[in-house]
């Protein structure tokens, strides 16, 4: 079985605050308690993981839900370990992990997630990310936002 590392735990603690605040500064969520027990007890340990089975069932259903809400592949949509490459240049995980993908747990998903983000060699994270910034800014010959929005040019509103 995989663990589960405490970012994610903090990672799923700050989507229920945000998912159900509390109401009066102190109360928490059922959510947010069942997590919040697991966070207070593994920094109290000094422990970075925890084994996936070993999370109270409460905890362990606050956690999948908000892994739910999380992109479930680092893919892009270039594959370099279909060219015979040992790891991925697009998103960084291993052939095995490409090809095993579907079968691994939640768990084991979020534990490959956390290799492929600290290593940040994947063009999901650099060249990739780059190009798709670039394709955001302006070209030369569009045209002024105000115009664009049906304005007259150099008039604001």
């Amino acid at each position: 079985m995989a663990a589960i590392h405490i970012t994610d735990i903090e990672a799923a603690i700050n989507y229920w605050r945000e998912k159900k605040p509390s109401p009066d500064g102190v109360t928490l969520a059922p959510e947010l308690r069942a997590l919040a027990e697991v966070y207070a007890l593994m920094v109290y340990h000094h422990e970075d993981e925890v084994d996936e089975v070993g999370l109270p069932a409460k905890a362990w259903a606050a956690w999948l839900a908000w892994y739910h809400e999380t992109p479930d592949t680092p893919c892009i949509a270039i594959c370099s370990t279909s060219q015979g490459d040992d790891q991925c240049k697009g998103c960084g995980r291993s052939f095995d992990e490409v090809q095993h993908w579907p079968a691994m747990s939640p768990a084991e998903k979020r534990a490959t997630w956390r290799r492929i983000t600290m290593q940040d060699t994947a063009w999901r994270f650099n060249k990739y990310a780059e190009r798709a910034r670039e394709a955001e800014t302006v070209w030369p010959d569009d045209p002024p936002a105000d115009v664009a929005a049906g304005g007259t040019p150099g008039t604001s509103g």
